[in-house]
This record gives structure tokens, C-alpha cells and sequence, in this order.
């Protein structure tokens, strides 16, 4: 035989879903309100039919102590059952329902009371304030039950205090007022709790769609999820709203945008300055891997438009591969030069083995000569104007690569830079920038020619890189600079658009500028102005500097 399964346990609890339990807790608020309302309409209605029912004795009470006939009765007559009292009172009872009008003398004496019995016998309450001139309204207990009391003095013509009068109104139709009037009000409401459930429903609904039906526990771990994704992943998040500002901000898009929390809920033109980068952002510009540049990094931005009218930007860092590819085009292109060196050194080599074979050894020494002194030369001419290693390597690498891509690379006359630079790397990548776009501009052109000129003015330096190619449109002399845009077609290890705008960002980044025109002769002249960019000679490099000028001038 199977074993008998486990019962199983009723649980009580909740309902996971969150329609369920919003549609719960909105129905129990529903209901807790009407019952509230309801208690707070019931408690004074019982109070007001109470006041009703005591003003009501009293204006009965008040009506019969002034019909004069009463109290000349009770002066003159005496208290029977069938006397003109009793009469009088019974009368005035039926006509305004009431359930029993007392008369009675300044002793306490009853002249007129429901109950026969009692005429004649001293009331069983206290009559002393209204036979004091007061008038009483109470809720008490006498001989008829508990009633609706108003009690009057009863005055002669003359006005002395000769009894009082007593009207009750029966307690029990006070009560069957306010019990009927239960009935409608659970109906009212009734019906306010129906279309409170309702709405709770449409509302629950709605909620339902939005959450798509998930429970509270699922959302807190897809929350907890976001938030471990969001600051956990190496690439920028930045979430938008409807109305295109900034609602999220992860830590990776804090680092590469150099902005701080203070950014959430202001538009990207506000929180970033304008530019590339927040027209991304803002959608202004579309398309997918979208390059842009902010500070010294060169990032690479898709935008996503989300269901609720906002975005979604992701930004990745870029910088590091854009300098590799750099540096793989530079190492490219030393590697051809290095050989095409290896070709022509080949050519040299037999050309001086031929000379030494044909015993023409003064020819050979001079040849050995030429071909050492271009090189020599060479370096020499940059070493002597460009006196930064960086850049001096950098001219004199350029220029190999120029000359075996058909293009002279020439350092101007009026170049002089001291060893002074504060930032030298920032300088080398804008020469670098600046050199390798001249070069491919000239790249197989008559005549091609490329000039460099670098000189410091007191503490700026000054850079102009000019060429003989077929020039910059002056439509184009701002475009250019605009990060991703480009007229050539990008290599496969990177993308083209970011090396200008990275030159006018690290000029503008020293206080400086970055601008092109047209060279004499034609071409392009690019210069770029970076005040500051050489510290103060030391004083002894001065004086030795004044006293060298002083000697060549004499």
C-alpha cells in the first residue's frame, strides 16, 4: 500500500500578486470608510432625534401651561378622574401624540395622567425645578417607562407658580425613528462600497498591466537586481524621462560624463553644457555606436526609446581603444617604412659592394657619407628646434613615414620650442592628430608637402600645421571639429571623426583654441594656441640665455 500523503496545511496570508493585494487593500479601506462614515452619521442622528423628542415635550408642555382654563381648573376643582383637568389634558394628548400630559399642583399632586390610577397620587420624579419657574427637557424613566421629558411651571393670571405641567414623548418611537432610518443609510452605504470596489478593481487593473501581473517579492528582487546591474556593469546608464531629463544616473556614467547626482532631473544641455554628448542624449542625433567626446574620452553612445516616452543611453569607453588603434596605425605605418628601409638598404648595399668590387673605394666613401648624413640631418634639424624628446621623436618617426608615403615633411625655420612643456603627451597628440590627417590629405598629390611650425611666445605655444592637399571648404572650418564626422572612410580596428575634435578638446581644456583656414598656395593651415602650456624658465637658464644673445650679437 502507498503511503497516506500529508495533509496538507491551510495557510492563511496575503495573495502574492500585487493586483490581488492592492485590490484587497483597497476593497477593506473601502469598506473601513463606509462603516466609519456610516458610525459617524448614526451617532449624532441618535443625539438630534433625541433633541427633537425633548423639544418637542417642551413646546407641548409650554402650549397647555398657557391655556388659562387649565389653571383656574386646579385652583377651583378638584383631582378626579373624570374631572375638567383630566379632560383637558387627555384632549391636547391625543391631538398632538403625545404619550401623557401630567397636571399637576404646587404639592406634586397629579390632576391628569395616562393611567387613571395615578390622579391623585404625588408624581414619582423630582418636580421641584419646574415648580422653582425653570423649564426642564430630560430623557428619564417614570411610572410609563422611559420617555422624552418637558416640564413647565404652571402659573394663575396672575402669574404665581400655583403647578406644573410634564409631557412625555415615548423613547420607544425615538428609537423606532433611528432604526428605521438604518436601513437606507447601510443602503447608501452599500452603495458606496460597490462603486468603491469598483474603482479598487479598474484601479487594481491597471496596476496589474503596469506591473505585468508580477507579486511585491518579484519587484523588490528586480529592483535589488537593477541596482546590483546598474553599478555593476563597466558601462554608462543614463535613463531619461518623458520630458527628456535625467531621472538615472549609474557610476560608471558619473565617471565618464565628470557629472555628479546634482545632474538627476535636469536636460542634458543643462547638466553637461551642450555639445555632441547631450545632443545624443537628447535624441537630437540618431543612429547606432554614435562616437562622441567628452573631456579626454572618447565614448560610443546608443540611445533606446522606452514604453513610457523616455530613454535609455548606454556609453562606453572608447579612449583606450581609439589610442591602441592609434598606435597600431603608427606602427603600421613604421613597419612599411621599416620595409621599404630594408628594400632601399638592400639597393645601398649592392650599390656599395659593386663600388668596393670595381676598386672605386673614394666613390664608395662617398656615398657611405650621403646616405649617413640625410638621416643625420635629419634629426638633427628637428633635435636642434624641437628641444622636447617626445615630440622631437615623434617629428622625426613622422618623417620617415612621410617620405616613404611620397610626402616631404618639413619642420619650419621659425620653429623654436624649449624643453619647458607642462603637458608634452597632451601636445604630442595634437601634433600626432594634426600631422596624420595632413598626411593623408597630400598622400598621392604632385608635389606633396607637409610643414610644421612650433614656437613659444613667452609661455603659449603655438602649433600651425600646413599642407599642399586640396584644402578645407570654409562651410566645413567648424564641422570638422564636430565629434564622428569625417570624409574618409574608417579603418576596421576603429572609426574616423574623433582625432580634431579630441585636438580642440585639449586645447579648450588649457584655455586655448583650435581653428583651420586656407595656407598660401592653398591647403589647410590648422593652429592651435595653448596659453600656459611651458613653465617659467628657471633663472640661471635666463641669465645664461641673455648672456649667449649678447655674444651674437657682438
Amino acid at each position: 500500500m502507498s503511503p497516506t500523503p500529508p495533509a496538507r496545511r491551510l495557510r492563511l496570508g496575503l495573495p502574492k500578486r500585487v493586483f490581488s493585494q492592492v485590490l484587497l487593500m483597497q476593497v477593506a479601506i473601502a469598506a473601513g470608510v463606509a462603516v466609519l462614515a456610516t458610525g459617524l452619521f448614526l451617532a449624532p442622528l441618535s443625539d438630534q432625534l433625541d433633541n427633537e423628542a425633548m423639544h418637542r415635550a417642551l413646546a407641548i408642555a409650554q402650549t397647555t401651561a398657557e391655556q388659562p382654563q387649565i389653571a383656574e381648573d386646579v385652583q377651583n376643582t378638584a383631582p378626579t378622574v373624570d374631572g375638567p383637568v383630566q379632560t383637558e389634558a387627555e384632549r391636547i394628548r391625543k391631538a398632538t401624540n403625545a404619550e401623557y400630559i401630567v397636571v399637576l399642583d404646587w404639592r406634586g399632586v397629579r390632576w391628569s395622567h395616562t393611567d387613571l390610577k395615578q390622579i391623585g397620587r404625588t408624581v414619582s420624579t423630582d418636580p421641584s425645578q419646574a415648580l422653582a419657574g425653570r423649564q426642564v427637557m430630560e430623557i428619564d424613566s417614570g411610572t410609563l417607562g422611559r420617555s422624552a421629558r418637558g416640564k413647565v411651571p404652571l402659573r394663575d393670571t396672575d402669574g404665581r407658580i400655583i403647578g406644573a405641567v410634564s409631557v412625555g414623548i415615548a423613547y420607544d418611537s425615538v428609537r423606532a425613528r433611528l432604526l428605521s432610518a438604518i436601513p437606507g443609510l447601510l443602503a447608501y452605504a452599500g452603495g458606496a462600497l460597490a462603486v468603491g470596489a469598483l474603482a479598487a478593481w479598474l484601479v487594481s487593473r491597471r496596476v496589474q498591466r503596469q506591473t505585468r501581473d508580477l507579486a511585491f517579492s518579484d519587484i523588490s528582487g528586480l529592483l535589488a537586481e537593477r541596482e546590483a546591474m546598474l553599478h555593476g556593469i563597466r558601462e554608462g546608464v543614463v535613463a531619461l524621462d518623458r520630458t527628456g531629463r535625467i531621472r538615472l544616473l549609474n557610476d560608471e556614467a558619473h565617471r565618464l560624463l565628470s557629472i555628479d547626482a546634482q545632474a538627476v532631473g535636469r536636460l542634458p544641455d543643462e547638466a553637461l553644457g551642450g555639445g555632441r554628448t547631450a545632443d545624443i542624449l537628447a535624441g537630437r542625433v540618431t543612429g547606432t555606436d554614435l562616437l562622441t567626446v567628452r573631456g579626454q574620452r572618447v565614448l560610443v553612445a546608443n540611445r533606446m526609446p522606452t514604453d513610457d516616452g523616455g530613454a535609455v543611453a548606454t556609453l562606453r569607453d572608447r579612449t583606450e581603444l581609439e589610442q591602441l588603434g592609434r598606435e597600431l596605425d603608427s606602427t603600421l605605418g613604421l613597419i612599411d617604412a621599416l620595409r621599404a628601409q630594408d628594400h632601399e638598404h638592400a639597393n645601398r648595399m649592392h650599390t656599395l659592394l659593386g663600388l668596393l668590387e670595381l676598386e672605386m673605394f673614394d666613390d664608395a666613401v662617398e656615398f657611405v657619407g650621403e646616405v649617413v648624413g640625410d638621416h643625420r640631418t635629419t634629426a638633427e634639424q628637428v633635435t636642434e628646434k624641437i628641444q622636447d624628446p617626445l615630440l622631437a621623436a615623434l617629428l622625426v618617426g613622422k618623417a620617415t613615414v612621410a617620405a616613404e608615403r611620397g610626402v616631404a615633411l618639413w619642420v619650419s625655420d621659425r620653429t623654436r620650442l624649449p624643453d619647458r612643456l607642462i603637458d608634452p603627451r597632451g601636445l604630442v597628440t595634437i601634433v600626432g592628430n594634426l600631422v596624420d590627417n595632413a598626411l593623408d590629405a597630400v598622400a598621392g598629390t604632385p608635389h606633396a608637402r607637409v610643414e610644421v611650425e612650433l614656437r613659444a611666445e613667452g609661455r603659449t605655444a603655438v602649433l600651425r600645421v600646413r599642407d599642399t592637399g586640396p584644402g578645407i571648404p570654409a562651410e566645413n572650418h567648424e564641422l570638422i571639429f564636430t565629434d564622428g564626422w569625417s570624409t574618409k572612410e574608417p579603418p576596421a580596428h576603429r572609426r574616423r571623426g574623433i582625432g580634431l575634435s579630441m585636438v580642440r578638446r585639449l586645447a579648450e581644456r588649457q584655455g586655448g583654441s583650435a581653428t583651420v583656414g586656407m595656407a598660401d598656395g592653398g591647403g589647410a593651415e590648422f593652429t592651435v594656441v595653448l596659453p600656459e602650456a611651458l613653465a617659467e624658465p628657471e633663472p640661471a637658464l635666463t641669465a645664461t640665455a641673455d648672456t649667449s644673445a649678447e655674444e651674437e650679437s657682438r
